[in-house]
């Protein structure tokens, strides 16, 4: 049975987002389209599903490790603080919304603590994970065969 190792990052973290919109379970905060994700950002994210996508990047992270704390996905979500004419360093992103995105995703039972103060995943959040992944799997698996199809049709029409 594949897992979320299997496949890509982006096609999961897509049909996972997908999946918590469509379940409308997560709880989006009311401040998601004024907060910008980081303090060395200039404008606040485009899409308005954003915060889907974070948490199920979040979850997809948290899956692949044992135990994981705000200031690690903080660093982990961080980007590239331009100075002026001074160069580059890397900025953590703003730990505010990692830690309501972990809240978020601990209310619907994907998440749960640990005794250091970290995040892991929980039975129910690995078994949902898993299912999502099964499913991307078996829709790359379908396309492929249509895809299949479609050639031998006109290999045949020649």
């Amino acid at each position: 049975m594949p897992g979320v190792r299997d496949i890509s990052a982006d096609d999961f973290i897509t049909a996972y987002a997908s999946h918590l919109k469509r379940s409308g379970k997560l709880e989006v905060p009311t401040w998601v389209d004024l907060v910008k994700t980081g303090s060395y950002k200039e404008l606040a994210p485009y899409d308005p599903d954003w915060f889907y996508i974070r948490a199920a990047a979040v979850a997809r992270h948290i899956y692949l490790r044992k135990d994981v704390g705000i200031g690690a996905l903080t660093k982990l979500h961080g980007g590239r603080n331009r100075r002026g004419n001074r160069p580059s360093h890397h900025a953590p992103a703003s730990a505010s919304v990692q830690r309501k995105v972990c809240q978020a995703l601990e209310k619907i039972g994907v998440l749960e603590q640990t005794e250091n103060g970290g995040r892991r995943i929980s039975q129910d959040g690995q078994r949902d994970l898993d299912r999502i992944a099964t499913a991307v799997v078996e829709a790359a698996r379908e396309d492929e065969d249509e895809d299949e199809e479609e050639v031998e049709e006109e290999e045949e029409e020649e």
